[in-house]
């Protein structure tokens, strides 16, 4: 049985490498594009800034339907649901592009940002049948193989344009309808490949399939919160703090560098450093957390948005060099908080219940997100950019001093 889980275990995470990759490059275009297109479509900067919003508070709204339809029929269900509901919504904002009607373009948007709400379950279905000893590099692997995805995505939005633009149709309709070819894939790659279903297995290992369903879908999310154990807690509050610290902060760099007169070459080339990082690094984070533990990464992660947040807050509009080291930083903390956070709260939950926390887990993190987005914002225009800078370090602190409070009482 052991050798069986093994293999089925690698082709699970062949397959979900796949999804990620294809994922990843739909969301991203998403997110070169979205903001752009809203504010041209509405001819108002405040109605492009509610694009992205609208996308993660789509990926919000799909966290826990998911994980419950996760929990009752498995993760093949489940995924496939969020990449078909991602490709729905991608092929309607073409629609809302071609119609030239920015409130089709939001309500399109929440439905695509179903698809980013699959690739964040997705770490969770690599974890279900990892080994103990290397659960954090199985969900790390899954994270790390979004990297090619999130660099090639924005670089294909304009050739999809222009692809479109020659069949007639508006150029903003192109990356919406290649999202949607992309998303597409994904779901059927799901559909087909991923048999056995990951969670089934995993449930079939430790009791009878016929109590394989949980008790999460039966609870509300706070009476889930209150049941969790304080290791489960601090992992689901150490991943929502720092999505939340990473979006706040990555949003409002351009708009800083803007103030220089920075070209669009120079901030695509901070961002781009900057989604690199959140990447590239987490296999090396996935391997700390399973030779450290979980929490002491999850420190580090803390850590690093704590420099990262000095950093890039002390960083002259004009500085590029220092702002895009300080938002490497962020990737690199956010990168350790997501994979640690997600490979301890798997464990720290009974089986019955896990497919519940991760739902609720990813809840908080795009709820998060968009809080993030928001409230960054609001701080710029009212204070400065190093003002969000100082907000960010000192959100982030409790965080760290918590974890390594927690680290040293486990050490003792």
């Amino acid at each position: 049985m052991v050798v069986a889980v093994g293999v089925v275990q690698r082709r699970v995470l062949r397959v979900l490498a796949t999804t990620q990759v294809l994922g990843a490059a739909g969301v991203t275009i998403g997110l070169a594009v979205s903001t752009l297109v809203a504010a041209a479509l509405a001819r108002s900067d405040a109605v492009g800034g509610l694009a992205q919003t609208a996308a993660v508070l789509g990926a919000a709204a799909f966290a826990l339907p998911t994980a419950r339809l996760a929990d009752r029929r498995g993760r093949r269900p489940a995924l496939a649901l969020g990449y078909g509901a991602g490709a729905a919504g991608a092929a309607l904002a073409a629609v809302a592009v071609a119609l030239g009607s920015w409130p089709v373009l939001l309500a399109a948007l929440v439905l695509f940002g179903a698809a980013s709400s699959a690739n964040y379950a997705a770490r969770y279905a690599g974890a279900d049948l990892a080994h103990p000893h290397r659960r954090a590099r199985s969900v790390a692997l899954v994270v790390w193989a979004s990297t090619a995805g999130a660099v090639l995505g924005p670089n294909l939005a304009d050739p999809a344009g222009r692809l479109v633009a020659r069949l007639g149709l508006p150029a903003g309709a192109g990356p919406y309808l290649l999202a949607a070819v992309l998303f597409g894939l994904a779901a059927v790659v799901v559909l087909k490949a991923l048999r056995p279903d990951p969670l089934t297995v995993a449930r079939s290992a430790v009791r009878p399939a016929h109590c394989a369903g949980g008790l999460g879908d039966t609870r509300g999310s706070v009476a889930l919160w209150r049941s969790l154990p304080p290791g489960a807690r601090l992992a689901l509050g150490g991943v929502a703090l720092c999505q939340t610290a990473m979006v706040g902060l990555m949003s409002m760099t351009p708009v800083h560098m803007d103030h220089a007169g920075s070209s669009l070459r120079v901030v695509g080339l901070v961002i781009s450093l900057h989604v690199a990082a959140m990447y590239v690094a987490s296999p090396l984070f996935g391997w700390m957390a399973d030779r450290l533990g979980r929490v002491p990464v999850l420190a580090i992660g803390a850590a690093l948005v704590v420099a990262a947040a000095g950093v890039a807050g002390m960083a002259p509009s004009h500085d590029a060099p220092q702002l895009a080291a300080g938002l490497v930083l962020l990737g690199f903390g956010w990168s350790a908080g997501l994979v640690a956070g997600s490979a301890l709260l798997t464990e720290s939950v009974p089986a019955a219940d896990r497919t519940a926390a991760q739902g609720l887990s990813d809840l908080c993190m795009n709820v998060g997100g968009a809080m993030g987005g928001v409230t960054a914002g609001l701080v710029v225009t009212a204070w400065s950019y190093a003002a969000l800078g100082l907000l960010v370090g000192f959100t982030a602190l409790p965080l760290l001093v918590v974890c390594l409070l927690s680290s040293l009482q486990r050490v003792g």
